[in-house]
C-alpha cells in the first residue's frame, strides 16, 4: 500500500491521502501502518492514545492544545460525516506563527491530517453527524491543556457562516490568541 504526502502552507503540517482499493463491495485502506507513515513522512513519533468523537452538526470542537512536557502531536481523520478541519501555528519562535490551515476532512474523501506540537487544532462538524478518530503522541493531561477562542479577531478564521454554532462551556470561554500561552521556542 501507499500513501500521498503534501506539506500544506504551513509545512510542518501533513495532508496525507491513503491509497484506497474500491470495488463492487466496498473500499479497503490501511489508515495506519507506522513503518510506511516514517517513510512517506521521515517523522519519527510514536502515537500512544486514539480518541474518537461524535458530533452533530455545527459542533465546534476547538481550538486546542498541551502545553509542553505534555504536548501532543495528532494525526486526524474522519470516519462518518465530513467537518472542517483547522490547525493554528502557536509556536512562538515561527514565522506562520498566528496562521491558520482549513481542510475539509470527510469519510468521503479520507484524507487525514499530522498536526505536530506547537498547533492549537479544533473541527466543526459541517455534515448531520461526523466521527471524528485521532491519535496522539502524549496522552491527555488536563492541567497542561489551553483553548484558544474560535472567533478569535486576531485569527480570523474563514469559518461557514450558514451553521448555528455549538460550543461546550469550555469552548466558550477560550482565550483570546494575544493573551494565549505560546507553545516554547524549545520545549523540548
Amino acid at each position: 500500500m501507499s500513501m500521498k504526502v503534501t506539506r500544506l502552507s504551513i509545512p510542518d503540517v501533513l495532508l496525507i491521502e491513503p491509497r484506497v482499493l474500491e470495488d463492487a463491495r466496498g473500499f479497503f485502506f490501511e489508515s495506519f501502518r507506522e513503518d510506511l507513515f516514517r517513510k512517506e513522512t521521515s517523522l519519527n513519533v510514536s502515537f500512544v492514545q486514539d480518541n474518537h468523537s461524535k458530533s452533530s452538526r455545527g459542533v465546534l470542537r476547538g481550538l486546542h492544545y498541551q502545553m509542553p512536557p505534555h504536548a501532543q502531536a495528532k494525526l486526524v481523520r474522519v470516519i462518518e460525516g465530513e467537518v472542517l478541519d483547522i490547525v493554528v501555528d502557536i509556536r512562538e519562535s515561527s514565522p506562520t506563527c498566528g496562521q491558520y490551515i482549513s481542510e475539509i476532512l470527510s469519510s468521503d474523501n479520507k484524507k487525514q491530517l499530522f498536526i505536530p506540537e506547537g498547533f492549537a487544532h479544533g473541527f466543526l462538524t459541517l455534515s448531520t453527524t461526523s466521527e471524528f478518530l485521532y491519535k496522539t503522541t502524549n496522552f491527555y493531561h488536563p492541567e497542561s491543556e489551553r483553548c484558544i477562542l474560535w472567533n478569535d479577531p486576531t485569527l480570523n478564521i474563514k469559518w461557514p457562516q450558514n451553521l448555528k454554532i455549538k460550543l461546550s462551556p469550555k469552548d466558550l470561554s477560550g482565550q483570546s490568541f494575544k493573551s494565549s500561552e505560546l507553545f516554547p521556542v524549545n520545549s523540548r
